[in-house]
């Protein structure tokens, strides 16, 4: 139905995936059948998820989500697909009424004028390596590596990204590999390297290992 809401899409690969981690480590072997059939999901379209990071950062998930709605509101559009156009539209103060930072508010509008203006290549994204992305959106104010990462694994469900800058992931690994000693993101990298190439899946389950509830970006 044109204008609706996309329904959520799995990874193809999660069995295979699945079944390799379980072949190469340990702990994934225990961890990955406690959670049953539940598996990483896509929602919404590129320019909402990244909307939403940029809204979520450094403030609380109840805090971001009644930020996100009233921005959603001004905006004038759903609040799991909003259009570049309608950000642009709007005056910085009608952001700031929403309750935006200053800051935020300009790295919302600089993000919509990527997507607006053609400088993000969204089209051609399945046919780009991961670097190649990062290096697209780290390029709009207010998205670093981090958020990159979030959107390669959650957006595009890209199968082998390991977010090294992710505290959950470290903390996981020092928790589940080293006895809960602290880990550098050498020391991560070296653990991952079992889990290439579904080195996204392991994360997942790394994640969930900590908290139960599923991770959703």
């Amino acid at each position: 139905m044109p204008g609706s809401a996309p329904s959520p899409a799995s990874p193809p690969y999660w069995d295979e995936a699945c079944r390799h981690l379980g072949r190469r480590d340990r702990v994934l072997r225990k961890l990955i059948p406690k959670f049953g059939d539940a598996r990483l999901q896509s929602r919404g379209d590129a320019f909402t998820t990244l909307a939403r990071s940029v809204v979520g950062q450094q403030i609380s998930v109840k805090a971001a989500q009644s930020v996100w709605d009233r921005f959603a509101q001004a905006v004038g559009g759903r609040a799991e697909r909003l259009q570049p156009a309608s950000v642009l539209a709007l005056p910085l103060p009608t952001l700031r009424g929403a309750g935006l930072s200053a800051r935020k508010a300009e790295y919302l509008q600089d993000l919509a004028r990527h997507f607006d203006d053609g400088r993000v290549h969204v089209a051609q994204w399945t046919a780009m390596d991961d670097q190649a992305i990062i290096d697209e959106l780290v390029a709009i104010r207010g998205i670093g590596r981090w958020t990159a990462e979030m959107f390669l694994i959650f957006h595009l469900l890209r199968p082998d990204v390991l977010p090294v800058d992710d505290l959950g992931l470290l903390r996981g690994i020092s928790v589940n590999y080293f006895s809960g000693e602290p880990v550098s993101r050498a020391e991560a990298r070296e653990v991952g390297e079992a889990w290439a190439p579904f080195r996204s899946v392991a994360t997942w389950y790394i994640w969930r290992s900590l908290d139960p509830l599923p991770v959703d970006y």
